[in-house]
């Protein structure tokens, strides 16, 4: 049977010999007086929207005809309407084709990825620098796995992980971070993201309607646990932490913690203040949702361990490869308490079936051969460097600024002198001389005027930077005001 083509994706001049009514069956059962105006506008679109392109052959107006069940005459008259209008394009024993003068306005997709604001300096923090990505170790582990990986291993995986992966993270986190690490309790995550939404959907089927967050924190808490139907509540810090008597007089039973290097503050958690939160915990049978972003990290010492390995049934651990390698690789981990084990995995199964198995593979292969180990050296060099670059030009440009927090991570917490300030102006001024920046004020929960006093308190992210970039977006900065 001859019928129309769809052409979508076909060579020009080819042919879908799938049934014509499949496109044209609506317009053939319009009422008859308006099929006819039906059949041509059903034509028209096909050849508007590209699924008939350029140089597809139309069959004959005999076949067509048959094909819908229609009179020849009505496919005879669409036919010359659209050749009139330019749509097909027909001659003398030749047949009817779709012509090119309509170019078809094929639909894109947009992206929605954050991107970088494009501004001539940009220090807004969380973004690591993805040109240290190792794309030969990667190619190589991926080469590996792909020789090695039987072919049931591309079946559905264990939600909890694969074995492999869940050993290699137990032994990497155990000697880097000092966690209790238990493969049986680790969970492979698409990132800190999901893990925070895997705990949230636990505790609320267990009841809990609110958790504790830093003030100030990282923003995305409140949409992440929200998804999940709890509410955040926001919690002050002090010099050494999260402090205890709000977060006892609040009634909340989880809160969020970034313990070894706090978010935005810069400042770790003082071993008292550590020793305070665990026994909060232990006395409301409550949980330490502990976030190690950026534990790796430590420029003048060895990392502080985390707290998970001081209570491993009161504090789930969370961390990813989203700074050390790149956030694009979507892949983290989870360690939960006993107790929360069974519904973590299971809450995981329902929602996505698993992690990726391949790329899961390729991490257990890359962190068993070393490759992970000698990324974070050469992620940890690169960032001291730049954290040094900074301070350097800070105190050039910046007289008297003064940078706080320990020597970690990828930003720096900057107080500039009382004279650069208010701190609005400042910032419009530094805006609209095409500098990115983030003041401290904007990481916190409540609504204050610290905006618009006289403090400058700057959040600099310069990971992503080169020591140089980082040297003239400062004098740019100080430049602008």
């Amino acid at each position: 049977m001859t019928s129309v083509p769809t052409g979508a994706g076909g060579p020009p001049g080819s042919t879908d010999r799938s049934a014509a009514w499949e496109l044209l069956l609506p317009a053939a059962s319009a009422p008859a007086r308006a099929r006819g105006r039906a059949l041509q506008a059903a034509l028209r679109e096909a050849v508007r929207s590209g699924r008939l392109t350029p140089g597809t052959r139309l069959p004959s107006s005999r076949d067509l005809a048959a094909d819908l069940g229609v009179s020849r005459g009505l496919v005879t008259d669409a036919y010359e309407q659209l050749t009139a209008e330019g749509y097909l394009r027909s001659g003398l024993g030749a047949g009817t084709w779709v012509g090119d003068a309509v170019r078809a306005a094929r639909p894109r997709a947009r992206d929605l990825a954050p991107r970088s604001p494009g501004a001539r300096a940009d220090f807004v923090p969380g973004t690591p620098d993805l040109s240290l990505f190792p794309r030969a170790a990667w190619a190589a582990a991926q080469r590996g796995v792909l020789t090695e990986l039987p072919h049931e291993g591309l079946g559905y995986p264990d939600p909890r992980g694969l074995p492999r992966l869940r050993t290699a993270l137990a032994e990497l986190l155990a000697r880097r971070r000092g966690v209790a690490a238990d493969p049986e309790r680790i969970v492979v995550v698409s990132g800190v993201a999901q893990a925070s939404a895997l705990l949230g959907s636990v505790l609320h089927a267990r009841g809990t309607r609110r958790v504790g967050v830093e003030d100030p924190g990282s923003p995305q808490h409140e949409a992440l646990y929200a998804s999940a139907g709890v509410s955040t509540v926001p919690l002050p810090l002090d010099a050494e932490g999260l402090a205890v008597g709000p977060l006892r007089a609040s009634g909340v039973r989880a809160v969020v913690t970034t313990p070894a290097h706090q978010f935005p503050t810069g400042i770790a958690y003082s071993a008292r203040r550590r020793a305070e939160l665990l026994d909060w915990a232990r006395s409301v049978d409550g949980l330490l949702l502990e976030d190690d972003y950026d534990g790796d990290f430590r420029y003048d010492r060895a990392p502080v361990g985390a707290l998970q390995g001081l209570d491993p049934e009161h504090v789930a651990y969370t961390g990813s490869v989203s700074k050390s390698l790149a956030p694009g690789l979507r892949l983290g981990w989870l360690l939960v308490p006993e107790w929360l084990a069974d519904d973590v995995v299971e809450r995981k199964r329902t929602m996505d079936l698993g992690h990726p198995a391949l790329d899961q593979a390729l991490f257990a292969r890359f962190v068993e051969r070393g490759d992970y180990d000698r990324q974070l050296r050469v992620c940890q060099r690169a960032y001291r460097e730049r954290r040094d670059a900074l301070v350097a030009a800070l105190e050039e440009h910046f007289p008297g600024a003064e940078v706080s927090g320990i020597a970690a991570g990828l930003h720096a917490i900057a107080a500039l002198p009382e004279r650069y300030g208010p701190q609005g102006r400042f910032l419009a001024r530094v805006a609209e001389a095409g500098v990115a920046v983030r003041s401290l004020a904007e990481y916190g929960h409540a609504v204050g005027g610290e905006e618009a006093g006289k403090e400058v308190r700057l959040v600099l992210g310069y990971a992503h930077l080169t020591p140089g970039r980082i040297r003239s977006g400062v004098e740019l900065m100080a430049r602008a005001v």
